[in-house]
């Protein structure tokens, strides 16, 4: 999986999960997101630090086929819980705009986005729950957009501040069209592992089918890489460290939860 990812920029680990895995996680998802169900069609809907919304969402840290991947893409045995999110999108929500989440291609720091996504190891790591397929909201990402130095698909420039790509005929914008040399829609089901490079730029289809499309992730990172945030962890990540069984705890050391409201 490390070769495929190093060499393409993303990878795809089939049958990661058992289906009971994935089935509870969906509710989860749901618990976690859209607790009141009042998203309505063509809406979506991301929880941030979706880890701090239950027993739910971090009970997946007791599969250790599901640590023992994290890894072996870290190279390390000792984690800490990085980022984690769940998205639900509707019946006819909108496509994802291209974006990388990697923070470092400016000194600037704006967001808590841009303290987080700053580090070299893999960024996406996501279960599409209920497939990831164009049609469905799929994930897609640009082959070789990746590696260092990437000047952008032919026929684009990128956004200044290299967070997105635009045609060059257009005004500078983040692109949602799909129109993009090198675009290449990722296939999954419910229980495989989507993982990309930190670099990869990505972007997600638009969801036309009569079914609401789930996904989560959870991230980690070296426990030896610590991050001074900039923010107090919020009281929900308070309650997540406080309850938190303890035998879990372990992939806590240095925990940030999230801020979405800081601005730097």
């Amino acid at each position: 999986m490390s070769k495929c990812l190093d060499a393409h920029g993303f990878a795809i680990i089939k049958e990661v999960l058992p289906k009971d895995i994935v089935e509870q996680l969906k509710q989860a998802v749901y618990d976690g997101t859209d607790p009141e169900r009042n998203l309505k069609a063509g809406e979506s809907r991301t929880r941030h630090a979706w880890i701090e919304s239950g027993p739910g969402a971090w009970d997946l840290l007791n599969y250790e086929p599901f640590i023992d991947i994290h890894r072996h893409l870290l190279g390390q045995e000792d984690l800490t819980i990085h980022r984690s999110a769940a998205i639900i999108r509707m019946t006819g929500s909108q496509p994802v705009r291209w974006h990388t989440d990697w923070g470092g291609y400016s000194k600037e720091i704006r967001n808590s986005g841009d303290v987080l996504n700053r580090g070299l190891w893999p960024s996406g790591k996501w279960f599409y729950l209920t497939g990831s397929r164009p049609i469905h909201g799929g994930l897609c990402v640009i082959e070789d957009s990746h590696v260092a130095n990437w000047e952008g698909p032919r026929g684009f420039k990128m956004t200044t501040d290299m967070r997105s790509f635009y045609p060059e005929d257009q005004e500078e914008h983040a692109y949602d069209g799909f129109d993009i040399p090198g675009l290449i829609p990722l296939f999954a089901n419910g229980e495989d592992m989507i993982v990309f490079a930190h670099r990869t730029y990505h972007g997600a289809f638009p969801n036309q089918l009569p079914e609401t499309r789930l996904s989560c992730a959870i991230g980690f990172r070296d426990r030896n890489h610590s991050i001074d945030i900039p923010w107090e962890i919020p009281e929900t990540g308070k309650r997540f460290l406080e309850n938190l069984p303890d035998h879990l705890k372990r992939y806590t050391d240095g925990y940030t939860s999230i801020d979405t409201d800081w601005r730097g």
